[in-house]
């Protein structure tokens, strides 16, 4: 292949990757039912350890399945973020990890761990993710850049060289990786609000649902 042949399939490719990230978050919603899951599924959904978004006490709780080197999880967490803002106090994110794309979804993972035992999980997943495209090359992650990004947006970067090998850091990734199993979790991103699966689902379904269970607090 010539230059200016490879330069427009380089061109081809990385758009046909953006508009299909895009079209999974604008999809339209599918008329699936919402059922609750059953109760031996919903008790593995959260666990004490699981990173948090918004107030810890709301009454409202998605939890997203999460790869941080996913291209749908990176166009969906605006989305999110935006119906935490719609509902104020009323609605908080649990997040699983679910490294799906091998050693650089194992090395964000890890740094963010570390992250949130520092204080400083939220920046560092907003640096994660708004430089996935550098740093996520699927099968090659480059050495050190995740830990680099994360260090500008705050993570003490030499204390993280111990605490993403830590004992404690390998048991959520270990504890995840059978909670993902138990669930069936097949993609990322997946939600489930207040233990009710989205399956199939949209941005217009998720915010459909978290809509409906905050009316139904304050009816």
């Amino acid at each position: 292949m010539n230059r200016r042949g490879m330069i427009l399939f380089v061109l081809a490719f990385g758009g046909a990757g953006f508009g299909a990230a895009t079209w999974y978050v604008n999809r339209p919603a599918a008329s699936g039912n919402t059922e609750p899951v059953a109760p031996e599924i919903a008790e593995t959904l959260i666990r004490s350890y699981s990173p948090v978004l918004g107030p810890k006490d709301a009454p409202v709780t998605i939890v997203e399945f999460f790869d941080p080197a996913c291209e749908a999880c990176r166009a969906f967490h605006p989305v999110v973020k935006d119906i935490m803002a719609q509902h104020g106090n009323l609605v908080r994110v649990v997040i699983r990890y679910t490294p799906f794309h091998g050693e650089g979804s194992e090395e964000a993972i890890r740094v963010l761990e570390a992250a949130r035992m520092q204080g400083v999980f939220e920046p560092v997943l907003e640096a994660v993710l708004r430089e996935q495209p550098k740093w996520a090359a699927h099968g090659a992650p480059e050495p050190g850049l995740i830990i680099r990004i994360a260090a500008a947006a705050g993570l003490d970067a030499e204390a993280a060289q111990a605490q993403m090998l830590a004992p404690q850091t390998v048991g959520v990734l270990n504890q995840d990786r059978a909670d993902v199993e138990a669930v069936g979790i097949r993609q990322t991103p997946t939600f489930f609000v207040n233990g009710k699966s989205l399956d199939p689902f949209g941005e217009a379904e998720l915010r459909r649902l978290v809509a409906a269970e905050v009316a139904e607090l304050q009816s």
